[in-house]
């Protein structure tokens, strides 16, 4: 059998494997499977002359448009015969002789439907097999081999990573990046032992070095004290805890199909891409009142996050990371630990991802998905006003947790999505793992004389400054798709007669925002709450149904609004944005991020003013932490928690949960409780 036969084949296999799969799916918003990646990635090999110099950034379902899947929803639920799903087509980015290209497969008929050269500025994500093969360049360069010999370290216990550089003004660029690089030797700590003042920059096209620096020597800093796995430690340990059980009578309260989960009152749907990571969609709450689910959130995700680094000198100006677009946060997922990262009544769900080559690539526990009691009220009170009896009625909370771990280099990250059965939706991000560590010359504060632009965490190490900027792509539906984007201001009055003893109170003037303009909001500025209602439907005391955001930490960029790294990261800019929906609207940082100038961002699409009154909107909310590393936070940091919520706000005509029941007690085998 020769060697066209074997790919003929192999092609006739996939191509049968993929139909029989979508035969099977049940949702037109499950990813990409194996076999449709596979499918992919040959339809894509087969249209180009050759497949040396062929790499895949990004493989994605290409979701059919709102009205068609809003169509088959609505046949689906309904007692008509239901409407056939719609194609599943799938988009690719991939470079081919040092050129970006758009391709879009139906994968239904195993066709390209599409393709398009990219003509503009910045390149797709990097992909982690150019990463591995870029950062061993620097072991067979003479220079770089001077380098350690100087500083006396073993080559073998050198680690090196790619860092993305930006744009700082160039008239041209092309897709260089920074190696840097780390000595592990006695420690898995490898970032708190870096190689201060040594760089290669390589061209990943050319896949060479075309630059290198040298400029100083500082000591590496000492391995003892950087270690943090369990096996490595040594006594004294820390405060010992009694062992928790955690059971549920019945197995799990939830019910999974596919990546469709039913729970309680909500139902919705979990997606994964391999830029985005987590993607919620279709979120629905039913309602006892009404005897029927209602739409909540048509989808939800975290387009970007933003990690400028504070220190402007020559080793690190460029360090102002765009996690997502140049990273892939949903590639950078990590399989989750059972009973660590999630507990004993977890549920997992395995994700894929197209590697450089177009081959699958799994991330098995990608997901966990599990209930969650942590002892919270879900309502009380108590009433001692009624004569001779004191009454109390209380109930306990439980939630439902969909919950991911990014880790993108050094930090991890821990997205939770939190559906509570009172409408609530809670979005919690857990920032861990490592900070960015500068070597120095440091040891005591009292010999530092200039700004260093972080903190002196540890002998000869710094810690940084740095932001992290969440934003998060919020298409609310609240009961369809028509809605507005009401700013309610709290705003004092004085008292002007004599009636009353007070001298001043405070009510809520609501101004409805017509265009995109009217809805950039920068909060704190004024005490207000932000909601998106359904101007067409209303309760039964007249007030329009709708959720609010509770926003998280506030924290606004600090940086120039005409420094480089914020011009690429404009959409920071406010804290809330709305736009009308447009499904090419996705990425607040534009297709291409590595190396972009700003030119394909939410705050240049917003230019345009758009009407967004009484329309389907796009709630896009920003959520930062300014982090001034402290001592505790090495040689591993705690989880900094932070996050917002989406609150039902007249959308019920009255508390959703006042007839829902605590659990009941799971009694456990030969024991008694006492009280």
């Amino acid at each position: 059998m020769d060697a066209t036969t074997k790919v003929t084949l192999f092609s006739i296999l996939m191509l049968f494997w993929s139909h029989a799969e979508c035969n099977h799916l049940l949702h037109p918003l499950d990813p990409l499977t194996p076999s449709e990646l596979n499918l992919v990635r040959t339809i894509v090999q087969n249209f180009y002359p050759t497949s040396q110099n062929l790499t895949f950034h990004y493989v994605g379902l290409d979701e059919p448009n709102k009205p068609e899947i809003l169509k088959w929803l609505s046949s689906n639920n309904s007692k008509i015969k239901p409407k056939p799903r719609p194609p599943r087509r799938a988009f690719a980015v991939v470079r081919f002789q040092k050129q970006s290209h758009e391709i879009t497969v139906d994968l239904s008929t195993h066709s390209i439907v599409s393709t398009k050269d990219c003509e503009g500025n910045g390149n797709p994500m990097l992909t982690f097999g150019e990463q591995a093969v870029a950062s061993q360049l620097p072991f067979s360069y003479e220079p770089f081999k001077e380098s350690l010999k100087k500083r006396g370290l073993n080559t073998s216990q050198v680690v090196c990573a790619c860092f993305t550089i930006g744009w700082f003004g160039e008239g041209k660029t092309k897709r260089n990046v920074k190696v840097k690089c780390y000595y592990a030797n006695d420690t898995a700590n490898l970032y708190a032992r870096p190689l201060e003042g040594v760089a290669a920059v390589v061209d990943l096209d050319d896949m060479k070095i075309v630059g290198y620096n040298d400029r100083y020597v500082v000591p590496v800093p000492k391995a003892e004290g950087t270690e943090y796995r369990a096996s490595k430690l040594k006594p004294p340990f820390g405060p010992k805890h009694k062992g928790i059980a955690v059971t549920q009578d019945g197995g799990p309260g939830f019910t999974k199909d596919g990546h469709s989960v039913s729970w309680a009152n909500w139902n919705f749907h979990v997606g994964f891409d391999i830029r985005a990571g987590p993607i919620i969609s279709l979120a629905s709450i039913y309602d006892l009142q009404k005897q029927r689910h209602r739409r909540v959130l048509y989808k939800g995700f975290i387009p970007e996050l933003f990690v400028p680094y504070q220190d402007p000198t020559e080793e690190w100006y460029y360090t102002t990371y765009f996690d997502s677009g140049e990273y892939g946060f949903g590639q950078s997922m990590s399989s989750l630990q059972p009973l660590n990262d999630c507990p004993p009544n977890a549920a997992f769900i395995d994700a894929y991802y197209a590697g450089s080559d177009g081959t699958p690539v799994k991330i098995a526990n990608a997901f966990c998905i599990f209930e969650k009691y942590a002892g919270d009220i879900m309502w009380r009170h108590t009433e001692i006003s009624i004569p001779n009896e004191v009454i109390t009625e209380a109930r306990s909370d439980v939630s439902l947790v969909v919950r991911i771990v990014s880790t993108v280099g050094n930090y991890d990250y821990v997205i939770d999505w939190e559906f509570k059965p009172n409408g609530c939706i809670k979005i919690g991000v857990g920032l861990t793992g490592i900070l960015g560590l500068k070597a120095g010359t440091y040891t005591n504060t009292d010999q530092i004389k200039e700004d260093i632009y972080g903190t002196l965490i540890a002998d000869n190490t710094i810690g940084i400054y740095h932001d992290h900027f969440f934003t998060y792509y919020l298409d609310l539906d609240i009961d369809g798709e028509a809605n507005s984007f009401v700013k309610s201001n709290l705003e004092t009055v004085r008292v002007k007669d004599d009636t009353t003893p007070r001298k001043s109170y405070w009510t809520v003037v609501s101004e409805t925002a017509k265009t995109e303009a009217d809805a950039k909001i920068n909060l704190g500025s004024k005490p207000s709450q932000l909601l998106v209602v359904n101007p067409n439907k209303k309760s039964k005391q007249g007030n329009k149904i709708g959720y609010r955001l509770l926003p998280g930490p506030a924290a606004r960029p600090l940086l120039l609004n005409d420094d480089y790294p914020q011009i690429r990261a404009a959409f920071t800019n406010y804290d809330v944005w709305v736009t009308p929906y447009n499904k090419s609207e996705k990425w607040v940082g534009g297709l291409y991020v590595d190396r972009s100038r700003g030119d394909d961002t939410l705050a240049v699409w917003s230019r345009r003013n758009r009407k967004i009154e009484n329309k389907d909107i796009v709630l896009w909310y920003t959520m930062g932490f300014h982090h001034v590393p402290c001592q505790e936070d090495f040689p591993v940091m705690p989880t900094l928690s932070g996050g917002f919520e989406l609150r039902p706000t007249n959308f019920f005509e009255s508390n959703p949960v006042l007839k829902t029941l605590s659990p009941k007690l799971v009694g456990w085998p030969n024991c008694t409780s006492q009280h």
